[in-house]
């Protein structure tokens, strides 16, 4: 009988919050109404953007309370209201997930109030449940509709409110179309990159070679010895050259990756990046455990530009490097005990690494509270 009352008194409380949040909707349809007609007469038209975000918050509000319940956690599929208010109403009436709230909504409507039979099961329940344990010593018959009633509230909830395949595919459109993009943006600026190295590096030295040895082949029948110095002028000039030119392709694929792999690759960042750097490997210690090549650049890439930027502005003297084979790919982790307050918009490279990353489908985390630490992690997806 305790443990009848126990159970029934945690689903009259999750019912009691389902019968408050359908009030609260109830009260809702004032915001509805003003919101069709202001968008029917056109001029309000930015309010329905606004209002389905507030929908969007209510049925998150309405999966978590599920998701306590049942412990299983309701996914959450929507485009992203963004750009002008023409494209912000467009994306709010063709998004998939609008519709499914929408339908929830209305739904909510009509069972919410059932929580409220709870309150008339009670007085019933230790009633009749008191002389059914008390005197038959059986199991309370009663009570447990309580949590039956919970249970349904909970299963209706989830069946609506969780996303359709469409609204999945639309979102993960929308997604790849971004990630797209980026990757298009990252690429067109590591194009500019390389022609702007190779114009003011590598071309302007070749000029000045082919130039210096011009002039030594004009004076080498009259003054030989100033043949010879402009000979030596165009090898440093040679070299020089070559060096800019390894520049340039450790840019687009360091060849270190290619020789050592990426645990190589690197210790030889953190043995060179002017730190303390603690190295840590899980499960990419066996040199025939190699991630795709685009995703070993873009792991060596996050990884150092991250080690750039803890030199250059945490002002701490030790980080610590993380690589770490996960079951769907790769994990990059860099921490450092600096001040933190990473800044994605100053300029500290970070929106370079979530662009490289997006457009393998990866994600990037930054953790940087001002007085730090800073922690960026990068999980690439690949097949082992």
């Amino acid at each position: 009988m305790w443990k009848a009352m126990c159970q029934a008194a945690r689903a009259t409380g999750q019912l009691a919050r389902s019968v408050a949040l359908t009030f609260a909707l109830y009260l809702f349809v004032t915001v509805l109404l003003i919101t069709v007609v202001a968008t029917l007469s056109v001029v309000g038209a930015w309010m329905l953007p606004e209002t389905v975000l507030l929908i969007r918050r209510i049925a998150g509000a309405k999966r978590r309370m599920v998701g306590s319940w049942t412990g299983r956690e309701i996914p959450e599929a929507y485009l992203p209201l963004t750009g002008t208010v023409r494209e912000r109403v467009r994306a709010a009436v063709g998004d998939p997930g609008t519709a499914a709230d929408l339908r929830w909504l209305g739904a909510q409507y009509l069972y919410g109030p059932l929580g409220l039979l709870a309150v008339a099961l009670w007085p019933l329940g230790l009633v009749v449940d008191g002389l059914w344990c008390g005197v038959l010593r059986r199991p309370a018959v009663v009570l447990p509709l309580i949590g039956r009633l919970a249970d349904l509230d909970a299963l209706w909830s989830e069946s609506l409110l969780k996303p359709s395949p469409k609204a999945r595919l639309t979102v993960r459109v929308a997604e790849l179309t971004q990630t797209r993009a980026g990757a298009i943006t990252a690429h067109g600026a590591e194009l500019r990159r390389i022609e702007r190295d190779l114009h003011d590096g590598t071309q302007a030295r070749l000029v000045s070679l082919s130039m210096r040895i011009g002039l030594a082949k004009r004076a080498y029948d009259h003054d030989p010895e100033a043949a010879r110095r402009m000979l030596d002028q165009a090898q440093e000039l040679a070299e020089e050259a070559l060096t800019e030119l390894r520049h340039v392709v450790r840019g687009i694929h360091p060849p270190i990756l290619t020789d050592r792999g990426l645990v190589g690759a690197v210790r030889a960042l953190a043995a060179g990046s002017g730190l303390d750097v603690t190295v840590d490997v899980t499960g990419l210690d066996d040199p025939g455990v190699r991630a795709p090549a685009a995703v070993e650049a873009a792991a060596y890439y996050a990884v150092a530009e991250a080690l750039t930027n803890a030199a250059k502005h945490s002002g701490s003297p030790r980080a610590y490097v993380g690589l770490e084979r996960v079951g769907g790919g790769l994990r990059a982790t860099v921490r450092d005990d600096g001040h933190g307050g990473a800044d994605e918009a100053g300029g500290t490279g970070l929106l370079g690494i979530r662009r490289r990353v997006a457009a393998l489908d990866g994600e990037v985390t930054v953790s940087s509270p001002v007085g730090g630490p800073t922690e960026i992690s990068v999980e690439l997806p690949c097949v082992w």
